[in-house]
């Protein structure tokens, strides 16, 4: 789940539930972007509450010192990704766009955002993918999500305004699908490196059950401006987007 205010200040909020090996646990990160500030990506384990009704999602995470509320502004779409005998990947877009109100620290973030949640009932390092794009634009009368699966496997969609829609390319600068594209500036790194490194670098424990090839996942993720170009002409809005790559 996530916010970005009008001028910029962003917030990403994870919450995961792990089961592995016998071994259940909770496990929740925060990344923070604040103009004339490095971003920082706090995570940690521990319980946490969310709640979600059709239209709402509220979170309260007290390790992390985070709790929010997203409204939807946008019907959720709802795609199995990948499917074998032994289990599959379902990825629910809950809310394309959101009103979100969060709470971070002693900081209010008031802005646009969106929620997802994705259900994955095999192991990430067993998947048959090596590069993923994957993406979302929030303004206030229109939202676009994309993802870009490559590999042994590939997929790709895109969501628009409440809707499937096919994507027709994915990069870092540009995203076109049937019914509009849109352009995506150069923006503020987020993120980059290993996942040990950044997101699993609270979660010492959990780091000794994953194998290398989950831990070398390498990531970068940027916040930018976007201009999306559609029938009734252009609209503005903010742009968190990323790039995976799994080693061999």
């Amino acid at each position: 789940m996530d916010c970005v205010t009008d001028a910029g200040e962003a917030g990403i909020v994870y919450c995961a539930d792990l089961r592995w090996r016998g071994v259940h646990a909770w496990m929740g990160s925060v990344l923070t972007s604040r103009s004339g500030e490095r971003p920082r990506t706090r995570t940690t384990l521990g319980r946490y509450s969310l709640t979600q009704t059709a239209d709402e999602i509220a979170i309260e995470h007290a390790c992390l010192k985070v709790s929010g509320w997203w409204h939807s502004m946008s019907p959720a779409v709802q795609r199995t990704v990948f499917e074998e005998p032994n289990g599959s990947i379902v990825w629910n877009c809950i809310q394309p766009a959101s009103r979100v109100l969060m709470r971070i620290g002693e900081r209010d973030l008031t802005g646009l955002g969106y929620a997802e949640c994705l259900t994955v009932m095999l192991p990430s390092w067993r998947l048959p993918i090596r590069h993923l794009v994957w993406g979302r634009f929030v303004s206030a009368d229109h939202a676009l999500a994309w993802v870009d699966w490559q590999g042994e496997y590939c997929t790709r969609f895109a969501v628009y305004d409440g809707r499937e829609s096919p994507l027709l390319a994915a990069s870092e600068s540009e995203v076109v699908i049937e019914d509009a594209s849109l352009r995506i500036g150069p923006g503020e790194s987020l993120r980059s490196g290993q996942l040990s490194s950044t997101i699993l670098s609270g979660a010492a424990g959990l780091k000794r059950l994953f194998p290398a090839r989950l831990l070398n996942i390498r990531e970068q993720k940027w916040k930018s401006c976007g201009t999306l170009a559609h029938s009734s002409g252009t609209s503005h809005g903010w742009v968190i987007h990323e790039v995976v790559d799994w080693e061999p």
